[in-house]
C-alpha cells in the first residue's frame, strides 16, 4: 500500500487561533491595569487615614510654646524630641503615673477576660446541658446594650463594695465579654469532639484537655480577642473617669483630658507629644494583631 496522502507530512505546520492569542495578551494590560488602580487607591486611603497622625507626630516636635504650624511650616527645622520627656516628666501633671495606670490595668484586664471567658466559653461549646442555649442566648442579648446603660448600677455595686477610686474598680467590670464569649465558643467549636474523646481516653481530666488541647488550638481567637480588648480597655474614657476620683488613679484617656489646662491652654506640641505617647500603643498592638482580625471576624461564620 503507498502513504496516506491525507496525512500531513511532518515539515508542515499546524495552525493556530490567532484569536485566542491575541486575546490573551490584551488581558494581561487589563489585569496589570485594574491591580495598579487598585494599589493607587488603597496608598490614597491610607495617606487619607494616615495624614492626621502625621500632622500630630509633626507638630508634637515643634518648639515648646509654638503656635499650630501651617502647612508650610508643618516640618520643623529643628526635630524637639526633649518634648517627650518633658510631657512624662511634668511636675504639675503625672502623666508617667497615667500611663502606668493605662498599661497595668489594660494587661490585667485582658488576662483576666480571656481566663473567664474563655472557661465560659469552654462550657458552652464543649458541653451539652440543659438550658446551654438559653445561657448563651442571654450573653447574645447583653451585646445589643451600650456599656452605659449598666455603668450607673455598676457604679452603685462598686460603692458598696468600698471598690471606688481603687484597681478594683477599674480591672473587675471589664473581666468579662458577651462578645469575647461569643468569639471563644464559635472557636471552640471548630474543634473536632474527637481530640476531647481521645484525652478522656488517655486519663485526661476537664482542666487539662481545656489547657492542653482547646486553648492551644485556639491562639489565633485568643490573640484576636485580645487586641480588641486591649483596645477597648485602653480607650475606655467613661468608666476610669466614673469610678475614680483622684488625680494617681486616672489612666491616660482621663489625663488627656486635662492636659490643654496644665499646659496652660496653649502649648499645643506638648499637648500633641502627650496624645502621641497614648496613641503609640494601640498603633503598635493593631498593627501586631490585625493580621487575627478577619479570621477572628469569620469565626462567627464556622458553625
Amino acid at each position: 500500500m503507498g502513504p496516506n496522502v491525507n496525512a500531513p507530512s511532518s515539515g508542515m505546520k499546524t495552525s493556530r487561533n490567532p484569536s485566542s492569542s491575541l486575546g490573551t495578551k490584551g488581558m494581561v494590560p487589563k489585569a496589570v491595569f485594574k491591580k495598579v488602580c487598585s494599589y493607587a487607591a488603597l496608598l490614597l486611603i491610607s495617606a487619607f487615614m494616615m495624614a492626621p497622625f502625621v500632622w500630630m507626630v509633626l507638630v508634637s516636635l515643634h518648639k515648646p510654646q509654638s503656635p499650630i504650624p501651617t502647612l508650610s511650616h508643618l516640618v520643623p527645622p529643628r526635630p524637639h524630641l526633649s518634648n517627650y520627656p518633658k510631657v512624662l516628666l511634668n511636675p504639675n501633671l503625672p502623666v508617667s503615673r497615667f500611663f502606668f495606670n493605662s498599661v497595668f490595668v489594660s494587661a490585667a484586664v485582658v488576662f483576666g477576660q480571656l481566663f473567664v471567658s474563655s472557661l465560659a466559653a469552654y462550657a458552652l461549646s464543649r458541653h451539652r446541658f440543659k438550658g446551654r442555649s438559653t445561657v448563651f442566648f442571654l450573653f447574645i442579648v447583653t451585646m445589643m446594650f451600650g456599656s452605659t446603660v449598666t455603668q450607673i448600677p455598676v457604679y452603685l455595686m462598686l460603692q458598696n463594695l468600698h471598690w471606688l477610686n481603687t484597681y478594683f474598680a477599674l480591672i473587675v467590670p471589664g473581666l468579662s465579654s458577651a462578645f469575647t464569649i461569643f468569639l471563644l465558643r464559635q472557636a471552640f467549636l471548630s474543634i473536632p469532639f474527637e481530640l476531647d474523646e481521645a484525652a478522656k481516653l488517655d486519663g485526661a481530666g476537664e482542666m487539662k484537655i481545656f489547657w492542653q488541647v482547646v486553648i492551644p488550638l485556639s491562639r489565633a481567637a485568643l490573640a484576636t480577642a485580645a487586641t480588641f480588648t486591649f483596645i477597648g480597655s485602653w480607650t475606655d474614657f467613661f468608666g476610669p473617669l466614673l469610678y475614680t476620683n483622684s488625680t494617681r488613679m486616672r489612666t491616660l484617656e482621663v489625663g488627656l483630658s486635662i492636659y490643654h489646662s496644665a499646659y496652660g491652654g496653649n502649648n499645643w506640641p506638648l499637648e500633641m507629644a502627650a496624645s502621641v505617647i497614648v496613641m503609640m500603643p494601640l498603633l503598635l498592638v493593631f498593627l501586631f494583631g490585625q493580621k487575627f482580625f478577619t479570621k477572628g471576624i469569620s469565626l462567627g461564620a464556622i458553625k
